[in-house]
């Protein structure tokens, strides 16, 4: 039994046995599955009465076989993971094997040979092959079972597969695989009309046309895995998906997908992970023009603000696929930043990458780096962004995102660099709160700085081009993480009011559009994104409570912060916009102004935000920007002043 059972350790450890021991395995079978017909047909004493005669005819039977498994290549395949396709070549193999054993066996009747070999009647040919043919399907069906059954998990989920094509069977291989098995494929789901002698892998194959919520009862299922070419149809499929959560099950959607040939087949690996409540937004694909990207940042000086951010740190990764030849990555945020550094070494080694850690408002800092660096283009992510902690922190607020971008902007005209983009907000569109307001004065600044060079006011060659959309999804401190952290913790989902919504956008596809944008761009322009469609908060987090599976879970409305709106706009009602060169991308109109005027403005503020005077200093902000008006703010008061006045 201890041999046994290392035997049975062994072989299902494996990841797969060798050809050689398939084949004599084979040959195993076939010469005692004819031996057990043969004895069904005589008695043992005349078995061995006729041993001389039928031990030659028995090797010959089974050399005849091997012959079928040569042509058929019966042997290619994995015993524990056969299919169909691999008994229909067991079942070819045993035909050829038939008539050349016949042809043998003609011989040995037409030419003598009867004294060596053992001359079969054609119906006992029949009846032995047809043994053969039984046993070595019928090996393949055990082993197989034997396999699911003995690798699967104490935790094991009843699992279905929406798709029925190569993916779906990649899939079904690759959870057979996992040891111990996570996942007990139960059957598949197709599109077509409902076939219930229809089946893939020995599986019955569903239909979305069914009941499929009473199935997944019945079937007491608990995952279901999406299959690469469904994919896409199941994320556009509201309602699919909605019948899946619903029900209880755990989502999976491909990570990757890997193709390969052998043996003149194409050979497919799946690897999946559980959805997430990003891939699930009602969205569409953004396509972006990379290659015009990739031309411009090749070869050339980078230097990104902002570097170890959401934003920042994927504008990183985008460039360095482009080979710039140097990187100039400045970030005050220490450990992130390392995280940055430790990631250009790994992944892009032949690129020369500075990390910095300091803030971009220490203008003698920022005037070193640029004098040694002489960057080519600049990406300007760096900025304070949450909401109420700006409200709390003004003084702050203008220093970084004002000062910094004014000080960033200046030394890039300076130092002759091409092209200057800055990232900005939605929130800067008739802004509400302190940090939408201190972006929207960054934005009145870089399009005077940009007004002025043209009119050539300012020597310079800079470009300058703001970027404004909504919020990333998974940012740092967005609500997506802040869910995930609530819902880990046991809840409740804080969501500070039933009606607020909110437009999203990954963070990849935002920062790609950050780069289309700064390559077409010809300087001046606010390029305002397609954000699709707004998400309603409170939907978003029952989606997420029941993606979670978790159970009463409750969802508590703490009330609008300070300084946040119901809705977040892109454009104000003063703001037209023209198309651009990109079907989500589109170009604001907004007012002008004059760069004198600007930077007056702007270094009396930034005076004022250096005597930390909250009230004087928001009061600046409103001059200059005479569209922000408080909402839920103790800045309330400036408005209420202004009017009265």
């Amino acid at each position: 039994m201890i041999m046994l059972g290392k035997i049975y350790n062994w072989y299902f450890r494996k990841s797969a046995l060798p050809r050689w021991a398939v084949v004599i395995f084979d040959v195993v079978l076939c010469f005692f599955s004819a031996l057990f017909v043969i004895w069904l047909r005589h008695s043992a004493q005349d078995i061995l009465n006729e041993w001389s005669l039928l031990f030659p005819s028995l090797l010959a039977i089974c050399a005849a076989n091997v012959v079928g498994f040569r042509v058929f290549r019966t042997y290619s395949g994995i015993l524990r993971f056969s299919q169909f396709v691999d008994l229909l070549r067991i079942a070819y193999s045993t035909l050829l094997a038939f008539f050349v054993y016949l042809a043998f066996n003609y011989a040995v009747i037409n030419y003598g040979w009867e004294n060596v070999f053992y001359a079969f009647t054609g119906r006992k040919l029949i009846a032995i092959f047809g043994g053969i043919l039984t046993v070595l399907c019928i090996s393949r069906i055990i082993i197989k079972m034997v396999f699911e059954n003995a690798l699967v998990g104490d935790h094991a989920r009843r699992t279905l597969i929406y798709g029925t094509h190569a993916g779906a069977i990649a899939i079904t291989n690759e959870a057979l695989n996992t040891k111990p098995v996570k996942f007990v494929i139960d059957g598949y789901i197709g599109d077509s009309k409902p076939h219930y002698k229809e089946r893939l892998m020995g599986r019955h194959i569903y239909s979305t046309r069914e009941d499929l919520a009473a199935i997944i009862r019945k079937r007491k299922i608990e995952a279901v895995m999406v299959s690469p070419l469904k994919h896409d149809l199941f994320l556009k499929n509201r309602k699919l998906q909605d019948l899946f959560i619903e029900a209880g099950l755990k989502i999976y959607v491909a990570q990757s997908t890997e193709k390969w040939d052998k043996d003149g087949e194409t050979q497919m690996k799946v690897s999946m992970r559980e959805v997430k409540i990003e891939d699930l937004l009602p969205r569409e694909e953004i396509k972006v023009d990379m290659d015009s990207v990739g031309k411009l940042l090749s070869g050339r000086k980078v230097l990104i603000t902002g570097s170890a951010g959401s934003i920042g740190s994927e504008m990183v990764r985008q460039i360095a696929i482009y080979h710039p030849a140097e990187m100039m990555l400045i970030d005050q945020a220490e450990t992130p930043q390392h995280d940055i550094r430790l990631m250009m070494k790994k992944d892009y080694p032949d690129i020369l990458a500075h990390t910095v850690v300091t803030s971009i408002c220490k203008q003698d800092r920022m005037e070193a780096i640029f004098s040694e660096f002489r960057p080519d283009y600049v990406f300007h992510a760096a900025a304070y962004k949450h909401v109420p902690m700006m409200e709390d922190n003004p003084s702050e607020s203008v220093q970084n995102n004002v000062w910094g971008t004014k000080v960033i902007a200046d030394l890039s005209v300076k130092y002759g660099v091409k092209k200057f983009v800055m990232i900005s907000t939605d929130k800067a569109v008739n802004p509400t709160n302190v940090m939408g307001c201190s972006k929207r004065i960054c934005e009145i600044y870089v399009q005077s700085l940009d007004k002025a060079i043209k009119e050539g006011k300012i020597e310079g060659v800079t470009q300058f081009v703001t970027t404004r959309f909504g919020n990333v999804l998974g940012s740092n401190g967005s609500v997506i993480p802040l869910f995930r952290k609530q819902l880990a913790e046991g809840g409740p989902l804080t969501v500070t009011h039933p009606k607020i919504i909110r437009f999203f956008m990954l963070i990849p596809e935002a920062c790609k559009l950050v780069l289309e944008a700064g390559t077409h761009g010809k300087g001046g322009e606010i390029f305002v994104f397609d954000m699709g469609e707004p998400v309603r908060i409170a939907d978003l987090a029952r989606r997420m409570i029941q993606l979670s599976g978790a159970k009463n879970v409750e969802i508590q409305f703490t009330g609008l912060r300070d300084g946040e709106k119901l809705y977040e706009e892109v454009l104000s009602e003063n703001e037209n916009t023209l198309p651009s060169f990109h079907e989500k991308i589109r170009i604001a109109q907004v007012r002008s102004y004059e760069y004198e005027d600007a930077e007056r403005e702007i270094e009396e503020l930034n005076d004022i935000a250096a005597g930390y005077d909250d009230m004087a200093t928001v009061a600046k902000m409103k001059h200059i920007v005479p569209e922000y008006i408080s909402k839920h703010s103790k800045y309330e008061v400036l408005d209420k002043d202004s009017t009265v006045a």
